[in-house]
């Protein structure tokens, strides 16, 4: 299911069809993190099909191939792009090159669904809506720590049915498992390539806030970023936090870092606390430390009470199936075009505002 430091963290859920064999098909390439794994699963158990594999390096191709052995392996990008039996392109590159390969996918009739995330500066961003504005294809985001764990997918039922009243506050916490030295590539540590902490893995947790909140834009209040432990790393953020307040008079604060100790049970005890008027929510999304090394455990407390609901299996993960309705029939109910980049142009905003600590 997932891995200790959550490079591959690649949920597997029920199969729940949207589509007939062969109506949805897609190819994958430039596979630079193991979140592609968790992107592909999502939308073959939601029916599609993944026809196609380019990888500069054929090891990882070949790896991709043997989870999912009916995909040819293709030669180059350029053979990729000119396919016309797919509708999309997944990719989880380095996070410098998303922004200009996604440009190129949709500039090849296709939609692209990227890894987090989707950009590392605000000119990329500009390119890509420019490029979605002139192609009418979507540039769609693989923000996983909503989307992919399911007691993510049932608070925000739960804040639409208005269990908690009005959101007022939607607090954060990312950390992450460095893991062992070694382990990483070295882009990892490039302040170019990665973007910095509150751009990559920041990029979740302004996701979400948009989503459980209602904000469709937000000003940055504070935001810090740090290297504390790795000094070998000059360029390399292990702590990151930011403050902002949305244009609908919500707040928001979160932490990321890669600090999360060898003895925690899985690579990082992210956590979700949303506020209303009328109770509140709390997600422990991976593990609920010392008592269950199973995530997907969300607390409610409202008016009529306290509940512990355990979440695992018995939710899903729709936000696939609804991508590939969006890709084939063009809507946007999965999550809109404006909301994706308006994500992604936050957390550039934070890393741009964020002072230097340690």
């Amino acid at each position: 299911m997932q891995k200790a430091d959550g490079m591959n963290y690649a949920p597997q859920g029920i199969p729940r069809p949207v589509v007939k064999a062969g109506e949805f098909a897609f190819g994958v390439c430039h596979l630079d993190h193991g979140h592609i794994f968790g992107m592909c699963n999502g939308l073959t158990e939601a029916g599609g099909e993944l026809r196609y594999i380019f990888d500069p390096q054929p090891e990882r191709a070949s790896d991709m191939q043997h989870k999912f052995p009916s995909a040819q392996i293709l030669g180059s990008e350029a053979e990729l792009l000119d396919k016309t039996d797919i509708q999309l392109i997944a990719a989880a590159a380095v996070p410098s090159e998303r922004g200009p390969l996604g440009c190129r996918v949709m500039e090849h009739g296709k939609d692209y669904f990227t890894d987090k995330t989707p950009f590392t500066t605000l000119v990329q961003l500009d390119q890509a809506r420019e490029r979605v504005k002139r192609t009418g294809k979507k540039y769609a985001v693989y923000y996983s720590e909503r989307l992919h764990v399911e007691c993510a997918v049932f608070a925000g039922q739960l804040i639409n049915d208005g269990v908690i009243g009005r959101v007022i506050q939607v607090i954060g916490l990312g950390p992450h498992r460095h893991g062992a030295p070694g382990s990483r590539p070295a882009w990892f540590y490039e302040r170019e390539k990665y973007g910095g902490i509150l751009c990559d893995i920041g990029s979740h947790q302004v996701e979400q806030y948009l989503y459980y909140s209602g904000a469709t834009d937000a000003v940055v209040n504070h935001a810090a970023v740090g290297n504390y432990r790795f000094p070998e790393y000059p360029e390399f953020e292990d702590y990151g936090e930011a403050s902002l307040t949305g244009n609908n008079d919500t707040t928001q604060f979160y932490r990321v870092d890669w600090h999360t100790p060898d003895g925690l049970g899985t690579w990082g005890d992210g956590r979700t606390i949303i506020l209303g008027t009328q109770g509140y929510i709390e997600m422990r999304k991976y593990i609920d430390v010392a008592r269950d090394t199973a995530g997907n455990h969300l607390y409610l407390v409202n008016e009529k009470g306290e509940q512990h609901l355990e979440l695992t299996g018995k939710v899903g993960y729709p936000y696939f199936g609804e991508l590939i309705l969006d890709s084939l029939n063009r809507t946007e109910k999965a999550m809109t075009q404006e909301h994706t980049f308006k994500a992604a142009e936050l957390c550039l905003l934070c890393q741009e505002a964020a002072k230097r600590l340690g």
